[in-house]
């Protein structure tokens, strides 16, 4: 009994006792199912916020795939809108140079027909001149040949035949 009695003053003793009360009263409390209920709901809910996190995961990826397609897209187009202005200059080009060329064409001929028109005209003022030269030549010639009579009866048939040659 001395024993208990020095055991009851220790104070480690008391401490121990009190351990095993306060353990028999949440025992008896389940206070165990409580805090397995409450890890259990806390592990539900970083389960679901696990498989919130996956979805959006998820979605980001759909996401950026959907971007990355558009993207393609994007410089597919534009890839094909510089093809397009590329052949669309050289094509403007080439019907320039044609514009051109014909232009140039044209402008030589035209430059040529001038050229046959000047010739054409100086030889009809060459034929002129020497047609009025001949007449003129053959006006004297006549007058130096012929006499007034003579004259007169050329001038009165020369008006008769007028009207028939118009």
């Amino acid at each position: 009994m001395d024993l208990l009695i020095d055991w009851l003053k220790e104070p480690e003793f008391w401490v121990g006792l009190g351990l095993f009360i306060l353990i028999g009263v949440f025992l008896y409390q389940r206070v165990p199912a409580f805090v397995v209920a409450a890890l259990d709901a806390r592990a539900a809910a970083i389960a679901k916020e696990l498989d919130e996190a996956t979805r959006l995961r998820e979605e980001a990826a759909a996401l950026l795939a959907r971007f990355k397609a558009k993207a393609a897209e994007a410089e597919q187009e534009a890839a094909s809108i510089v093809t397009e202005a590329k052949a669309e200059a050289e094509r403007f080009a080439m019907e320039a140079r044609a514009q051109l060329k014909q232009q140039i064409e044209r402008r030589a001929k035209q430059a040529q027909d001038k050229i046959a028109q000047a010739e054409a005209q100086a030889v009809a003022e060459i034929r002129a001149k020497a047609a009025d030269a001949a007449v003129g030549a053959a006006e004297k010639l006549i007058v130096a040949k012929t006499d007034a009579g003579k004259a007169a009866a050329l001038v009165s048939q020369s008006l008769k035949e007028l009207p028939a040659k118009l």
